[in-house]
């Protein structure tokens, strides 16, 4: 099996927090900023299962800066999200500024409900905020036995093929389907080379990003992950192909619902001055449509089997499943502890110390099992 190569420069020191403490932690933090505790235990389950899958991109390191947004009263903290059915199958959904986190699993409830009633189900989100790691929704409509696919559109960060200046976001999508006895499908990927999460992850960490990741404001190839924050462009996959399925996570997310598109959507990181009005896409389909269920697990099972089974190509050991990766890396984190750099926590700890609250168990080493 291939694997990305290190990241460049040094790496901060780490320590190891249990994640059902991370996850207790987290609520607690969140619920004592204004959250409902049920609210506040989404927010939490969601970023600690993106550490835990290894996307800590979108994990328990941002925080403190969704909290920042709900005190400068860019992200509603109670919201009364209620579905607006179009048809019986599909309905739209006003995030009201919400945590993007609470809007995307309820709206993917709603869809999976739809789709236990009547076979699919589909709700467009609108006015809605960051939502994180995108396999967490595809991943819930998984673990209750539904083909998910799921898709956001995000703030300026990449050129339209053939362009120089960011339109189009990094914004990702997911899809899942359940298996039976073996593995299911599990795709969470965005249309850029890198998130820009990997870049700002590399900044704070003083670290270089490879070549081939992001552009200069000149149009330049360059490793300076700053060069590349500070006006620069992330670059699509494959060309065109990848600037294409931007576009089309703009249109799914965006036009489609209601939401910000065509670069409106606000970049959470940078602009305070108004909501991000971010707009998702979330469908469910009950697998037993077309043949029974227990038949389409059985095809799945033959499907990864087949896949796992085919020959290998030169340099590689084994032939993984979308998704199998990750989950690999979240059975390991579950048994001995989740990985936070000490520069990560520092920030996480300031959190619980602002609110008058206990400090995240952390540890050296990993637990063992």
């Amino acid at each position: 099996m291939l694997h990305s190569p290190p990241d460049a420069g040094s790496t901060p020191a780490r320590m190891y927090a249990r994640p059902q403490d991370a996850e207790a932690f987290a609520t607690r933090v969140v619920a004592a900023n204004g959250l409902p505790e049920a609210d506040a235990a989404i927010v939490a389950r969601c970023l600690v299962r993106a550490d835990l899958r290894g996307v800590d991109t979108h994990g328990l390191q941002y925080l403190s800066h969704y909290l920042k947004r709900v005190r400068s009263g860019l992200i509603n903290p109670r919201p009364a999200l209620a579905l607006e059915k179009a048809t019986p199958v599909a309905a739209a959904l006003d995030g009201q500024n919400a945590f993007g986190f609470v809007t995307s699993t309820f709206a993917m409830d709603g869809a999976i409900g739809m789709a236990r009633e009547f076979g699919v189900g589909l709700v467009a989100v609108r006015n809605s905020t960051h939502f994180g790691m995108a396999a967490n929704y595809a991943l819930q409509a998984v673990e209750a036995g539904y083909i998910a696919l799921v898709a956001t559109n995000a703030s300026r960060a990449m050129p339209p093929w053939g362009g120089r200046a960011a339109l189009f976001g990094t914004s990702p999508f997911a899809a899942g389907a359940p298996g039976g006895s073996e593995i299911p499908y599990v795709l969470d990927m965005s249309p850029a080379v890198a998130a820009r999460g990997k870049i700002r992850k590399a900044a704070r960490h003083g670290q270089e990003i490879p070549l081939g990741y992001a552009l200069d404001k000149e149009g330049r190839p360059t490793t300076d992950p700053n060069a590349a924050l500070d006006g620069g462009v992330v670059l699509p996959i494959g060309g065109p192909k990848g600037s294409a399925i931007s576009m089309l996570m703009d249109i799914l997310g965006g036009v489609f619902s209601g939401a910000a598109f065509a670069g409106a959507v606000a970049n959470q990181f940078e602009d305070f001055e108004r909501p991000q009005n971010v707009g998702h896409f979330f469908l469910a389909i009950r697998p037993g449509l077309f043949v029974t269920e227990e038949a389409f697990r059985a095809r799945m099972d033959e499907l990864v089997r087949t896949v796992h089974g085919a020959p290998l190509a030169e340099g590689f050991d084994e032939i993984l499943m979308p998704g199998e990766l990750e989950g690999r890396l979240e059975a390991e984190r579950l048994a001995h502890g989740v990985p936070y750099s000490s520069t990560d926590l520092a920030r996480i700890q300031a959190e619980a110390a602002a609110v008058g609250l206990a400090p995240l168990e952390v540890r050296e080493t990993p637990f063992e099992e």
